[in-house]
């Protein structure tokens, strides 16, 4: 059964054999945010569309605009596909789609450069039968194989089955910003775009209980020493910037690393004035890119540098009245209302907020924890959720969000002393001037003995760190000290950094902002919203990772490229604000809250019961922290014991 270019199953109409009955028709520009799922086997009995339908179920909510399902004639594997449509809101590009009699897809994610990829395969004898960026994936894979994905400006996660060869080839971008989980038990190999896909054909939902440590004892989300790990035994995650190759006949699953950032480049031989022009071209230039879309288009709007960044970039190109979502907190010492109302009067934008309540977080708090599947660290993600929310009330399909910046640019705090450390080793007279810029703009940033010490024995220091950290793990006293013995090993890793570049390094693409790319994802994906990122171009992050480190921390500012690149485009004042305040609700305000004190009493008697916490751990006064707390383990205890209910 194999299936022309343009040719889809209508998902729930079988076939006498089984298999779903094909419509064709052909149609233009299809760009689609979507839930993807498959399954692979020996066994043709695994493969059948029911188990797809069962898959694709789960995945309703990241496409309600249409369902389908395909299976090869020797039924060795099948494909499921639900489609939010973006761009050509016609058919055309349904998926699971089909290419030159031998390939077959499905996509969740947008290739940005398409129409320049496609230009290029034009002219290489390529032909189309659609304008979508799909059937492009497809055909730079026939031409490039794996190196394709070296062409990709985007955010993805795909999977590409050749019928000649009987291999599976999927991949996931340079970010992590699409999702993709696989199960591997040598008769099946299954994935999805959620692991509720995986469980719902039963596939069990064991808990990784050493996960489950370092998420209490540190607030880790993701293993920095293994990206595959999830909370759930059996269940991977393809890492980002990784692809991998199943080979059916042998049953051979290979899985390899297709892009990266040389840290130890630096191009000293670049000028301030040439790094800003090049920061404010790639970054228009990814923008641009980012607001291709046949539904409207609006952004999210913190108030801060990064997404006021993005909306200017968005007025220089395009002008007209965007539509802005923005969580608020009136009273609350965090609230960014004022910064938020400057932008949107500067750009005449139309502004829509929210006000998360402890109310509302109680009762929908069990629907945020389904759809992020694994823990996450703050009420921050709630805020979030209602953002995205109220963007699909409004009819905004497609949000620009300012994500990735402080990872690429050196935008947190904490940046600071890693700064300072290397301008002790390496010029103390900048590292003088530096200190005192920082300090007459407010900064409170600690530097002593200790960070000397570091900056002169870093590999010592990191030794030091490791252990002072394990230690710490062990010691938190509301553990089952069986669940300790048996789970509690540390995850705790971060390596002798001499240089900014790598920290920033270790953030972007070790352990930080990947957990913040899921949360953004699923709380997107809920309300079958899309959000688009233009700091994650690679070509840009190439370029600010070559830089030096004193174009991103410069006269005590973080974030000096953007800053200067971006200043006559902002509201007076903006470009150089020295608060920075995250996305932050009154988390500790909200745990106060008797019935959400009572949420997390339940959650502890979870967690009892499962062996994680101590039974006296029920008779301690709750501690509400703040949203980025270091020690907030009665938040953590109330989101694991949600999961684990």
């Amino acid at each position: 059964m194999y299936l022309r270019p343009g040719e889809y199953s209508t998902a729930g109409v079988s076939s006498p054999t089984g298999h779903p009955l094909l419509t064709t028709g052909f149609f233009p520009y299809l760009v689609a945010m979507c839930g993807i799922a498959g399954i692979i086997s020996g066994e043709a009995e695994q493969v059948s569309v029911p188990r797809l339908q069962q898959m694709t179920g789960a995945l309703a909510h990241r496409g309600p605009d249409g369902e389908a399902h395909w299976i090869n004639e020797s039924s060795t594997i099948g494909f499921g596909h639900r489609r939010l449509a973006i761009i050509d809101l016609s058919a055309a590009g349904a998926q699971p789609m089909h290419y030159l009699g031998r390939y077959t897809i499905v996509h969740n994610g947008e290739i940005y450069n398409y129409i320049e990829i496609r230009e290029t395969l034009l002219q290489k004898g390529y032909s189309f039968y659609s304008g979508s960026d799909t059937e492009v994936i497809m055909a730079a894979y026939d031409c490039y194989r794996s190196d394709c994905l070296q062409y990709f400006d985007g955010m993805f996660a795909f999977a590409i089955w050749d019928e000649q060869e009987q291999t599976l080839f999927a991949a996931r971008d340079r970010f992590g910003e699409k999702p993709f989980y696989y199960y591997f038990d040598g008769d099946q190999f299954v994935f999805a775009s959620e692991m509720k896909a995986l469980w719902t054909i039963g596939i069990e939902k064991q808990f990784n209980e050493k996960m489950f440590f370092n998420y209490f004892t540190l607030g880790y989300t993701q293993n920095p020493a293994n990206g595959e790990e999830t909370f759930y035994n059996g269940i991977n995650k393809l890492p980002a910037r990784s692809f991998i190759l199943y080979h059916l006949p042998q049953q051979r699953l290979t899985r390899s690393l297709y892009w990266n950032v040389d840290v130890d480049f630096v191009d000293e031989s670049i000028t301030a004035e040439q790094a800003v022009e090049q920061f404010n071209h790639l970054f228009h230039q990814s923008v641009q890119r980012r607001l291709r879309s046949d539904v409207p288009i609006g952004t999210s709007l913190s108030g801060g540098l990064d997404s006021s960044c993005v909306l200017a970039s968005i007025q220089s190109m395009a002008p007209r009245q965007y539509k802005t979502f923005s969580a608020i907190f009136p009273g609350f010492k965090k609230d960014e209302s004022a910064w938020i109302k400057k932008v949107t009067d500067h750009f005449s934008a139309q502004n829509y907020t929210v006000q998360p309540n402890a109310d509302e977080a109680i009762r929908d708090f069990e629907k945020i924890c389904y759809h992020q599947e694994e823990p996450f660290q703050s009420a921050s993600v709630l805020a979030q959720y209602y953002v995205y929310e109220r963007a699909k009330q409004e009819g905004v399909t497609v949000l620009l969000d300012g994500q990735g910046a402080d990872e690429i640019l050196a935008g947190y705090h904490k940046y600071y002393h890693w700064y300072w450390q290397q301008l002790f080793r390496e010029n103390k007279n900048r590292l003088q001037h530096e200190l005192g810029s920082a300090r007459r703009l407010g900064i409170a940033e600690p530097w002593g003995l200790k960070n000397k010490l570091a900056a002169a024995f870093p590999s010592y220091a990191g030794w030091y760190l490791r252990r002072q950290r394990a230690n710490q793990q062990l010691r938190v006293h509301d553990l089952n000290t069986s669940f300790v013995k048996e789970y509690g090993e540390s995850y705790y890793d971060i390596a002798h950094f001499d240089e900014l570049n790598n920290i920033l390094y270790y953030n972007t693409f070790v352990n930080g902002l990947e957990e913040l790319l899921r949360y953004a994802d699923r709380n997107s994906m809920a309300h079958g919203t899309e959000v688009r990122l233009p700091f994650l171009n690679h070509e840009l992050v190439k370029l600010l990772f070559s830089t030096p480190a004193c174009y991103k921390i410069k006269d005590g500012y973080t974030k000096w490229l953007q800053r200067k690149g971006m200043e006559d485009k902002l509201p007076a004042g903006l470009a150089w604000r020295t608060d920075k305040i995250g996305f932050e609700p009154p988390q500790q305000q909200w745990m106060n809250n008797q019935r959400l004190q009572e949420y997390i009493h339940e959650a502890k008697r979870i967690l009892v019961k499962h062996g994680m916490l101590k039974a006296q751990a029920l008779h301690k006064k709750i501690q509400p922290q703040e949203a980025h707390a270091a020690d907030n383990y009665d938040w953590r205890y109330l989101v694991a014991g949600q999961l684990l209910s």
